[in-house]
């Protein structure tokens, strides 16, 4: 559920993306994850492109067993870089996620949510098929910081359409989405947490 445009322009510039892309700081991730109520075995990297963020979570940092991590992505070029890499790939839309209900349990989203026409879809369907306990973690930018309105202008010259919002907005969207929020990291890089309630 890219933007048409945004789907275009990655699918031109995947055999170079991860090569000029920011390097992935999995620490935040691993952060995020560790607010799941329960075992994080099976992990989705939303709009993940060629895999930047599953590949970090899937890394084992001194654990004995990492998670398997899918990505799934509207860009084909983007997932067949992932999927060159051993990282497991799925085409789709993420206002319509090709998963079951509760069929993962942690969602992580890695400089994309800007990108989604529909980013309040896009947190609904991630809620959906989180398992009870499980987390969605949002890594993004806030527009509100000095670096964050450059890379909000360096958007808009290349023809982007991103929305960008700050912390406690997206913590909100997140609430929204029937998950409980918290912030982790504020700046210009920000960490935000939705928990999937216990099902009773």
């Amino acid at each position: 559920m890219h933007g048409p445009g945004d789907v275009h322009f990655f699918d031109r510039v995947a055999r170079l993306y991860d090569r000029f892309a920011p390097p992935t700081d999995p620490e935040p991730l691993w952060g995020g994850l560790a607010r799941a109520d329960r075992p994080v075995e099976r992990v989705l990297d939303l709009a993940g492109g060629t895999g930047r963020a599953a590949r970090a979570v899937a890394a084992p940092v001194g654990r004995a067993r990492p998670p398997e991590a899918l990505v799934v992505d509207a860009s084909r070029a983007m997932l067949d870089h992932a999927a060159g890499r051993g990282t497991p790939a799925i085409r789709g839309d993420a206002g319509r996620l090709p998963l079951r209900d509760g069929s993962v349990d942690a969602v992580v989203v890695l400089d994309a949510l800007h990108h989604l026409p529909e980013r309040n879809v896009a947190l609904a369907e991630a809620a959906r098929v989180l398992r009870s306990g499980g987390v969605l973690v949002i890594r993004e930018f806030d527009p509100r910081t000095l670096r964050g309105r450059a890379l909000v202008a360096a958007e808009r010259a290349v023809g982007f359409r991103s929305t960008f919002r700050g912390p406690d907005e997206w913590a909100a969207a997140c609430e929204r989405a029937g998950l409980s929020a918290s912030v982790l990291d504020r700046g210009f890089v920000i960490t935000v947490v939705g928990k999937k309630r216990e099902s009773h």
